[in-house]
């Protein structure tokens, strides 16, 4: 850029010996030295512009790929809440727009405040050298220019952050028709969706246009302060209203020359401040994001967690939504190796609990320990390496069938995957298909049923071979009979591993060693199958309604 710049001032400084060596035509050595410098001028020009339009992209391109790396490892490092709290369709926005302003950003502050910068400050070197008492007529139009300038810019701003609101909304219509298509389809939605991206974009677009309107005013403002600023120069260059220096008309002309040139620099670094106030709303999305704090950053001296058999214990641990208590202070232990059932009706807190013990959230009060050891204090790879975890809301990869199960163990060999296939009743349907393990499952497994995905879930946690089995409603999508396969590959599973349960389906648990009965956060009965079944209490009554229901 600093050659770009002092080629373009080398090249109204030519403009003396170019007029100069036309006036005398008769001095040939002249001409020659005259026209070699312009054309090496000019070719310099060019490899300097080459060189800065690669060397500028590969910059910014690093800039903004290290800034979505970081930002979406930190988005890693967020808890639940963050997620459950924070719409999909606003982080993207966050992340794409905000990437596409830091790139603009970079640009506007390279180009405008380096390049441009140096290019204009060059240009005004050789103004002043040809004529110093007429340059300072064009640094008139500075004041005034930053005067307007400053009025535009509070308008970019205001307008700079509508517009990236309508487009938070453009994403989220968009995310919304293509989860609930089946529901939009079902109730013939279709116009009311396509209303509501309709208004959406006009609003983008009408957002758009207006801030162009706002940003666009310093080109006009800064042509009528430039061509006041020139013509002036003419007249009193011309009529003598000032002296003192002697001119020669190549003097003249490189000064006009540089004046002329130094023009589109000067409009370029207005347009550069207004593009930096635009850019810095969405700059400032990316750094929102990257300014939060962690939900669940690991302790500096976090410790790793014993080798099996481990034991979970809740001492004291609560949860609570702002002043929504989602579970109770609560004290009890999953015994290591033996199998704990938490049910109950929804919104009793056996979800809170599954997140408390995965670590998705933290405690508000209280803490939940593995073999004594805090879970904030335990290193978070090694809790993750030792969880294997089946949710009621399955999750697939867009990748193969093969991959997906991988997932639970990523060096596990292709028998491996094959075998936890096996023990999840998933092998058979696998088989059937034209690619096998290789067939790929769409987005979410788009391809495949609900009761395949879930067994596909639970060959993965099979794969894993953790020491602690999650269990979250891991059957809730099967029929009967891959249920009653299922079911006893999970026993076979969960011999010797400490397993933790939430079921709806009371018949996968009747073998679980404790059950934990909840009700608006508390543990209101607790005991074996048997022994509520006998108490006749509140787990007797949901396993009857829940018999009934299945014979209705």
């Amino acid at each position: 850029m600093a050659g770009v710049a002092a080629a373009t001032a080398a090249s109204a400084w030519i403009m003396q010996a170019f007029f100069d060596a036309i006036a005398t035509p008769s001095d040939r050595a002249q001409v020659w030295t005259v026209a070699g410098a312009i054309a090496l001028i000019f070719l310099c020009r060019g490899v300097f512009s080459y060189l800065q339009a690669v060397l500028l992209a590969k910059a910014g391109n690093r800039v903004v790929a290290g800034i979505q790396s970081r930002i979406f490892s930190r988005l890693m490092g967020q808890d639940h809440a963050f997620f459950s709290g924070t719409e999909s369709s606003e982080i993207l926005m966050r992340l794409t727009q905000g990437a596409t302003s830091a790139r603009a950003m970079i640009d506007a502050l390279a180009v405008g405040l380096i390049r441009d910068l140096l290019t204009f400050v060059g240009l005004a070197a050789v103004m002043v050298w040809q004529h110093a008492t007429l340059s300072l007529m064009f640094l008139v139009i500075g004041p005034l220019a930053a005067i307007g300038l400053r009025l535009v810019l509070a308008g970019v701003r205001r307008l700079a952050g509508q517009e990236l609101s309508s487009i938070a909304d453009v994403y989220r219509v968009l995310q919304e028709s293509a989860a609930g298509i089946r529901i939009i389809k079902a109730f013939a939605l279709e116009d009311l969706m396509s209303a509501r991206m309709d208004q959406a974009v006009r609003q983008t677009e009408a957002r758009q246009n207006a801030r162009t309107r706002v940003a666009s005013l310093t080109v006009p403002m800064l042509d009528v302060l430039a061509g006041f600023a020139i013509a002036g120069i003419l007249v009193i260059s011309t009529t003598a209203l000032i002296g003192g220096e002697a001119t020669s008309p190549g003097q003249l002309m490189s000064f006009v020359t540089a004046l002329l040139m130094a023009y589109d620099p000067a409009r370029r670094l207005s347009q550069t401040r207004v593009a930096i106030e635009a850019n810095m709303v969405g700059v400032n999305l990316i750094f929102d994001l990257m300014d939060r704090p962690l939900g669940l950053a690991e302790a500096p001296d976090a410790q790793a967690l014993p080798g099996a058999p481990l034991e979970v214990a809740f001492d004291g641990a609560g949860f609570a939504y702002g002043e929504k208590v989602a579970v109770h202070p609560l004290t009890l232990t999953c015994a290591a190796g033996q199998t704990t059932a938490f049910v109950g009706p929804s919104g009793s807190g056996k979800s809170t609990l599954l997140n408390l013990v995965l670590r998705l959230q933290d405690p508000t009060s209280g803490a939940v320990r593995i073999n004594g050891l805090d879970l904030r204090q335990a290193q978070m790879g090694s809790l993750r390496a030792a969880i294997a975890y089946v949710g009621q809301e399955t999750f697939l990869f867009s990748d193969t069938l093969r991959e997906n199960i991988r997932l639970g163990r990523r060096d596990a060999s292709d028998a491996e995957v094959e075998a936890a296939a096996r023990v999840a009743q998933a092998h058979d349907f696998i088989a059937a298909l034209p690619q096998g393990y290789e067939t790929p499952v769409g987005e979410n497994g788009a391809f495949l049923s609900g009761g395949q995905k879930q067994r596909i879930a639970i060959a993965r946690a099979v794969l894993k071979n953790a020491p602690i089995l999650v269990l979250d409603e891991a059957t809730s999508a099967l029929d009967n009979i891959s249920e009653r396969g299922v079911r006893d590959g999970l026993a076979a599973l969960s011999q010797g591993r400490t397993t933790i349960v939430v079921a709806h389906r009371l018949t996968t648990i009747q073998h679980a060693d404790r059950i934990c009965f909840l009700e608006a956060g508390r543990v209101v009965e607790e005991g074996t199958f048997d022994d509520l079944m006998a108490r006749g209490g509140k787990f007797r009554a949901l396993h009857d309604g829940a018999a009934g229901e299945a014979v209705g």
